[in-house]
């Protein structure tokens, strides 16, 4: 069975082709360049974030602790991230692995857990293993078997959550919700991998807590057969409190953290 559990400092640092968006390049040139009102800027922005965080967990009676906050800096350069980690922040989201590789790369001397949250191809599984601690969008057993092949390979441990399809329809990310056991005794199983939980996107158009509430369900009942599997990734920057009402333990924030993306062209 896999090794770490969800909830433990994880001891070991150790798709396609990249379409992104990002700001201006003005903008891009002052955080590489390490702006003091950049620093000024996403520290406002973390208070404020922290705050929602905060409320959302006192109206559900939880405590804050109980709730990690990944930032999700895709897009964004490295400066971002060593803004943050001053800052406080260790978990970091990356959701595409030719800029993720790069970026957990020129950080990594710094003390941060990183989380591949995008969809991820058999075929850049290689390198996301190099440098994800925990990869959200485990969605079928091949990629079980493929990420565990490659951790064994690179004498890793890596954490494993099994991402959940809340519209029943895979062709976005995710598996159906009726195969969620399957894959998450397959994650259990394998020899390098540590099952974390659960993660999805809230479906468009839908109401997140309606969404999450099946989330929900679903988590426990992986839990019942596996007891230490209590991850559960949902919530984003708009809709990280109806994620937190329903038992979010870790909510994935880029705008409300980084600003709003635009469109930039190569």
């Amino acid at each position: 069975m896999g090794g770490a559990p969800c909830g433990i400092e994880i001891p070991e640092r150790s798709e396609e082709v990249d379409v992104s968006v990002s700001t201006d390049e003005t903008d891009r040139t002052r955080r590489d360049e390490g702006d003091p009102a950049r620093r000024e800027e996403i520290a406002a922005a973390l208070a404020e974030v922290e705050g929602r965080i905060s409320e959302a967990c006192r109206v559900a009676g939880r405590d804050r602790s109980e709730v990690t906050l990944i930032a999700v800096t895709k897009t964004y350069p490295a400066s971002d991230v060593r803004i943050l980690c001053e800052l406080g922040v260790r978990e970091v989201g990356e959701n595409r692995d030719q800029e993720a590789a790069r970026k957990a790369g020129e950080c990594r001397e710094l003390p941060l857990t990183w989380h591949f949250v995008g969809q991820l191809q058999t075929n850049k599984v290689r390198s996301v293993v190099s440098y994800a601690d925990v990869i959200h969008s485990v969605d079928r057993p091949r990629l079980v078997e493929v990420i565990s092949r490659e951790a064994g390979k690179q004498g890793r441990q890596v954490g494993c959550l099994v991402q959940v399809a809340l519209d029943d329809d895979p062709a976005r990310g995710g598996a159906r919700p009726a195969d969620v056991p399957e894959i998450a005794d397959l994650i259990a199983a394998a020899a390098h991998l540590w099952l974390g939980g659960v993660m999805a996107v809230a479906p468009l158009g839908e109401d997140p807590g309606k969404a999450f509430a099946r989330l929900r369900e679903l988590a426990a009942a992986v839990r019942e057969r596996h007891p230490r599997a209590t991850m559960l990734s949902a919530g984003m920057s708009d809709d990280l409190g109806a994620a937190v009402a329903h038992g979010a333990t870790h909510v994935r924030v880029g705008t409300a953290l980084l600003g709003r993306r635009k469109p930039f062209v190569r």
